[in-house]
């Protein structure tokens, strides 16, 4: 499988939650493989200056609406997270832990459903570990793994390696060396998937 998609992310974002939802089935059909890329959002709006829609009102108010529409389109359950923004820090960990791993569809999977489908503040250490404990996962072993000094380096360098790349927010995708921001574009990654 020569063709790929680079999928940076970051569970705290309602509308990589959507590019999740779709992002698999585009791969699919275009034989290609998906590659997911971790990284943490606060470090990526840190380091660009960038910062969430919900930090601006009416930006926020059109974004939740245009998320809502976005759910409809693609068939799939979203609803606003109460607790929104919700540090990610602990899951991307998790989820850095979890690459290449048999867990990896389980973890990330959870932790989508826990932030986007449940409403569940996952900054909250007894709500990740009884998410984790809901999917079968032991959250003592996966917060053990997670506090790994690879695993927290490996985290830090994929998100320096996101802004070194241009990324300044999630969700972001790399077809080669196209860069495509947003979950609106997904339309764009399927044509350039298309070209090879």
């Amino acid at each position: 499988m020569s063709k790929t998609v680079e999928f940076f992310f970051d569970v705290g974002s309602p509308t990589t939650y959507l590019a999740w939802t779709q992002l698999p089935g585009i791969a699919e059909r275009h034989g290609a493989e998906l590659v997911y890329r971790p990284m943490l959002l606060g470090g990526v709006f840190k380091a660009t200056g960038n910062v969430s829609p919900a930090a601006v009102p009416l930006k926020g108010l059109y974004t939740r609406k245009d998320m809502q529409r976005y759910a409809r389109r693609y068939g799939v359950p979203l609803k606003q997270n109460p607790h929104f923004p919700v540090n990610t820090l602990n899951c991307m960990r998790l989820l850095t832990a979890a690459l290449n791993t048999p867990q990896w569809d389980t973890m990330l999977r959870a932790l989508f459903e826990g932030m986007w489908l449940r409403e569940r503040k996952l900054d909250e250490l007894d709500v990740l570990g009884a998410t984790l404990r809901e999917a079968g996962l032991d959250p003592e072993e996966w917060a053990a793994r997670a506090q790994q000094p690879e695993v927290k380096d490996g985290l830090k360098k994929t998100t320096e390696e996101a802004v070194s790349r241009g990324i300044f927010g999630a969700p972001t995708m790399f077809v080669g060396d196209e860069m495509f921001f947003g979950q609106d574009r997904l339309d764009w990654v399927e044509e350039e998937l298309s070209k090879n």
